[in-house]
């Protein structure tokens, strides 16, 4: 089969196009950003062409998918419809190659990324899987029985899959643009669940997620002492975070993980978990958790320049965000923590601006840049801008990518550049004044 995918760098697509390729189609794409950008990486490897033109030739037996960024005005978009070529959406193309497999869907509001890499990680050490994961890895052999996906709720994407198992780690108010309210949320979360063959997996401390009607086999993990899965004697100290996992009753194990907050010691719960109910020993289980090293843009360590700590992370939610920097606390406990907070639409803005505020409140310094929205106008959303949240926040300050010397002042802080959209550019501009 043969392959084009518009929107190819942007994460989903990258991985999805990867995992075409691997599996012996033939694929290219298109993008708008000439930019390079990480998800290219693994586009470059397996030498998947990317077109940033709308003369080049596409074969008519050629499938068509697309990034919901690209609107059906956009010139590649209508193009692609004048030639009469198959188009189908990125999840139902997504939905047919997993089937193929025992697919693990790992969903939820947050932490899909985080628990897709660990239960990939500890897969990879016990004999191997295909995955799908959202920080723009992807790869898959037909040899593999299992198949890690991420699974997101994004324009109801995750209803194109029919897992054998899923995790749900979370529901909360989140693309509110796409749901009519939280109820609708949780039925939509409830039908992913129930598509699932064998066994759910879900964090049966989230309220919203004890609201929903099972038919199919769960195990609740937590703190909570209602749970199947408990988690206990936490220790949060700077260079992991150590628990024990309690399945019902009995000890299962002690675990150390190498990532540090409350919401990664769920996440590895999570993964044991399902890992445990697998079959792998949890010896085994353990010694994998150990020498994780977490996925592109999760707490990821930039650069360290005379004792500026320079983080990139994909937190772009007022939990997520707050998670996060209370994370950045347990592993920097004496150090300044400046957050440089990039907002990803007009629409989660408008939803949450509160929730912003106090999120961000949790770092010692603030600084925000301009909206970024590659799928929302300014005109929608009258009024909404970043200077929404900025302007409740005592002393914070607006930058962009010509003005990151505003943050030389802050040398010797752990600075953290937070946010969904491309941080880079920033990040580099901040490194390039810090070597000045």
């Amino acid at each position: 089969m043969k392959y084009y995918c518009i929107g190819i760098k942007g994460t989903g697509m990258s991985t999805l196009a990867q995992i075409l390729f691997d599996l012996g189609n033939e694929v290219s794409g298109y993008d708008d950003a000439r930019d390079r950008k990480f998800t290219q990486l693994g586009l470059e490897e397996r030498g998947i062409k990317i077109y940033y033109d709308h003369d080049h030739e596409i074969d008519k037996d050629t499938i068509v998918t697309y990034s919901v960024a690209f609107k059906e005005d956009h010139p590649e978009m209508k193009r692609v419809r004048e030639l009469g070529l198959t188009i189908k959406p990125y999840g139902e193309i997504m939905g047919d190659v997993v089937d193929e497999f025992s697919t693990i869907g790992v969903s939820g509001t947050h932490g899909k990324t985080t628990t897709s890499s660990l239960i990939r990680h500890v897969l990879e050490d016990n004999g191997g899987c295909n995955y799908f994961i959202g920080a723009g890895d992807g790869m898959a052999k037909r040899e593999n029985e299992y198949y890690v996906v991420e699974s997101d709720e994004f324009n109801r994407h995750f209803l194109y899959y029919h897992p054998r198992y899923s995790i749900i780690t979370n529901v909360e108010e989140e693309h509110m643009e796409i749901y009519d309210d939280i109820e609708d949320l949780r039925k939509t979360f409830e039908q992913f669940a129930n598509q699932t063959k064998e066994l759910v997996i879900a964090n049966g401390d989230n309220e919203v997620i004890r609201k929903i009607n099972f038919k199919t086999k769960v195990i609740y993990y937590g703190f909570n002492e209602d749970n199947d899965l408990v988690i206990k004697n936490c220790n949060f100290g700077s260079k992991n975070s150590e628990f024990d996992l309690f399945l019902h009753g009995e000890l299962l194990g002690h675990f150390d993980l190498p990532l540090f907050g409350k919401h990664m010691v769920m996440n590895g719960a999570a993964c044991i978990g399902l890992c445990n109910y697998l079959g792998i020993d949890v010896k085994k289980i353990h010694d994998s958790l150990e020498t994780f090293v977490n996925a592109k843009r999760r707490f990821e360590i930039k650069d360290l320049i005379d004792g500026t700590v320079i983080v990139d992370d994909y937190a772009h939610h007022p939990t997520e965000i707050k998670a996060t920097l209370e994370a950045a606390r347990q592993r920097y406990p004496e150090e300044k923590i400046v957050v440089v907070f990039r907002p990803n639409t007009y629409s989660r803005i408008q939803d949450f601006c509160d929730n912003f505020v106090t999120s961000l409140g949790v770092a010692d310094k603030v600084y925000l840049t301009e909206v970024v929205a590659n799928r929302e106008k300014q005109e929608d959303y009258p009024g909404v801008t970043s200077h929404n949240i900025g302007d409740k926040i005592e002393n914070s300050e607006f930058v962009d990518e010509d003005s990151m010397d505003k943050l030389v002042k802050e040398k010797g802080s752990v600075v953290m550049f937070m946010g969904c959209a491309d941080n880079s550019h920033l990040i580099e501009n901040y490194i390039k004044e810090l070597k000045k």
